[in-house]
């Protein structure tokens, strides 16, 4: 079953973006540690080693197969527990891809706004699909339901279509 998309298209930090939220029942905290610490984000989309205080880390995906290389994602500004703002060069990519997270909490219920840049029409078909399938293994491991549940096949191509015409 294909999941409604959900992303819109705006100018976020000055880079047109594809943009996605996602509500929690949960405090901040709670929310801002699911999307920075990395045994957390492990349960969704990857893990990051080194050392963020330096303005970097190595973050590789894990739900993408074995072989996936890490890549360096540079903290470009970092407000606990509300954004960060990284950025992410990946090897022979001409474009650095720029990432936002900003969270609000209103009454104990949290909303995550996650960014991504999209340089272009095509890229958009392949980030939007991908970003709503994660944020929805985010949303799983955080409601306690069964992340290997949430099939990447019911996103892409599924909501490519839709993506690309954002994009336009």
């Amino acid at each position: 079953m294909t999941p409604q998309p959900t992303g819109r298209r705006e100018t976020r930090d000055g880079h047109d973006s594809v943009v996605i939220d996602r509500t929690f029942r949960a405090p901040i905290a709670s929310v801002w540690a699911a999307v920075t610490e990395s045994d957390r984000l492990a349960r969704w989309v990857g893990t990051w080693t080194g050392d963020p205080t330096t303005g970097s880390v190595l973050f590789r995906m894990n739900a993408e197969g074995d072989d996936i290389e890490p890549e360096t994602f540079t903290i470009h500004e970092c407000v606990p527990p509300r954004r960060i703002a990284l950025t992410s060069q990946v090897a022979g990519a001409p474009n650095a891809f720029h990432f936002l997270l900003e969270l609000t909490e209103v009454a104990g219920t949290t909303t995550l706004t996650f960014s991504q840049s999209v340089p272009d029409q095509d890229m958009a078909t392949g980030v939007g699909p991908g970003w709503e399938y994660y944020l929805d293994r985010l949303v799983a491991a955080e409601t306690g339901a069964d992340v290997a549940g949430v099939d990447f096949g019911d996103y892409y191509p599924a909501q490519s279509d839709y993506y690309r015409a954002l994009f336009a």
